[in-house]
């Protein structure tokens, strides 16, 4: 039988199969005009022809997903549709463990370890209809100390929009499979901006939700304190879809919040007007390493949002960006190293170089810095949140350069420190990564909007608003 490869032979639209859209390929499997089996078969297809050079997957599970993907077939055929996900291919970091799939968290500690649980959010999303393609590229773990030193035993994912480039850490196959079109949405996880770096480089939506708003259950640790899992998508109201499946209370999950999920599309489209946005113009003396690139975009989205009606009102953050990032680094090196531990001392030669100096530095965190990060921590969230609440939303720069080069490996590291992301990570807020265009080497820019605890969706909203006004999403990757 000869399956259809684009979207031109189901809906009459140009877009290849592996470019649609969450939204857009639902509609199509909810109607008859596109089957599961053929979507996935797509993004396979897709797989094979640049996966070699793109190295966004660990594992694929290709078997798996067929064989799922004709249940969807058939449980929709027979009326039994669940739902927007329902036949979507998806991917996840490899630190989301998933029954008798291997796990590796991108290390040589992990490499025969196959889990007998599924991560929550995952199970979530399978149950929704969605259908796992594989688990995706990571920094060792989903950690490190900023740098790559392609001393894994897997080769570096690569940018899809310069494969030359670094795609942001350490959540790297989420970004370079959602941007290159190997997945149609991915989960990774966020300690510090490992799902925002990535949206940023790739050009993507990559949302950390408030702390505890989605589980971390059955996902490998970093650090307690700080770590965070979400959707990476290529559209706001892909990432609202994802985020209806994978939000709610999890028993399992001992840091989970007890309290209702939304409907976040419910509003999606409702417009920014009278909303106050708030813009975090001025960042401090950290803020002079923000390209110029970046800066102008973020004094774009910031026009964008005034033209649709928002009212757009300058404010600072209670403490300076080295605060919030000094006590990220502290909580995080400990933390990890508490973790880790035992992998250090008796196998730290099978460590990446990244993991393995992390865990040095965690080696010497004193208890006193340990406590004086929590107490310093307590008064920039008691601060930040005033400063939260006082908008409706708040519009403020995220990672401050575009995806350095790999022959410039003395970039990287400040791609991943050189962010407001760490500050919500500190505060646990909600946070969006959204692209804001491209430089003129045809790297993405971004910005972060950032909400009140448990209100994604204003943030979602704003987003939408700033995407419905502007291009970006109508540019791809020219693989």
């Amino acid at each position: 039988m000869n399956m259809p490869s684009t979207a031109a032979e189901v809906s009459g639209a140009a877009t290849p199969l592996h470019f649609l859209t969450v939204s857009e390929a639902s509609r199509l499997i909810g109607s008859g005009r596109l089957s599961p089996v053929t979507l996935v078969e797509a993004f396979l297809a897709r797989i094979d022809a640049l996966d070699a050079r793109l190295h966004s997957y660990i594992t694929v599970t290709r078997e798996r997903a067929l064989t799922v993907a004709q249940a969807a077939e058939r449980e929709i055929a027979a009326g039994r549709w669940k739902g927007p996900l329902h036949g979507i291919p998806f991917a996840v970091k490899d630190n989301y463990h998933v029954a008798g799939i291997p796990t590796t968290g991108g290390s040589r500690l992990m490499l025969d370890h196959v889990p007998s649980c599924t991560a929550t959010a995952v199970a979530r999303l399978e149950a929704a209809g969605a259908i796992l393609l594989g688990k995706l590229n990571t920094w060792e773990y989903g950690t490190g100390n900023g740098g790559v030193y392609h001393d894994l035993p897997f080769p570096v994912a690569r940018n899809p929009w310069d494969l030359e480039c670094f795609t942001g850490g350490s959540s790297t196959g989420a970004g370079a499979s959602v941007a290159a079109g190997t997945a149609m949405f991915a989960l990774g996880s966020d300690t510090g901006g490992s799902i925002r770096l990535p949206a940023a480089a790739c050009g993507l939506l990559g949302f950390k939700a408030t702390f505890g708003r989605v589980s971390r259950a059955h996902c490998l640790p970093n650090c307690w304190t700080l770590d965070h899992t979400g959707p990476l998508t290529w559209t706001v109201e892909d990432n609202a879809i994802v985020m209806q499946a994978i939000a709610g209370h999890d028993p399992d999950d001992p840091s989970s919040a007890d309290v209702p999920t939304p409907d976040y599309r419910k509003a999606l489209h409702a417009g920014v007007k009278g909303l106050v946005v708030g813009f975090v113009r001025d960042l401090g003396p950290e803020g002079a390493a923000l390209d110029a690139a970046n800066a102008q975009a973020l004094e774009d989205a910031a026009r964008v949002l005034e033209q649709q009606g928002a009212i757009i009102r300058e404010v600072t953050l209670p403490a300076p960006l080295a605060h919030y990032r000094t006590v990220t680094k502290v909580i995080n090196w400990a933390e990890s190293y508490s973790i880790h531990e035992r992998d250090f001392l008796e196998r730290s030669a099978l460590m990446g170089q990244a993991l393995r100096e992390k865990m040095m530095s965690g080696f010497t965190v004193r208890a006193a810095d340990y406590l004086a990060a929590t107490r310093l921590r307590r008064t920039l969230v008691a601060a930040t949140d005033a400063l939260v609440r006082s908008c409706d939303a708040l519009l403020i720069a995220g990672a401050f350069h575009v995806a350095p080069r790999f022959d410039a490996p003395d970039t990287v590291a400040p791609f991943t420190a050189d962010t407001a992301t760490t500050v919500f990570n500190v505060t646990g807020h909600p946070a969006l990564t959204v692209c804001t265009g491209y430089d003129a080497g045809g790297l993405p820019l971004n910005a972060q909007i950032v909400g009140r605890f448990f209100d994604e969706a204003t943030v979602l909203r704003v987003a939408q608003a700033y995407e419905a006004a502007t291009p970006w999403r109508a540019r791809r990757p020219a693989l």
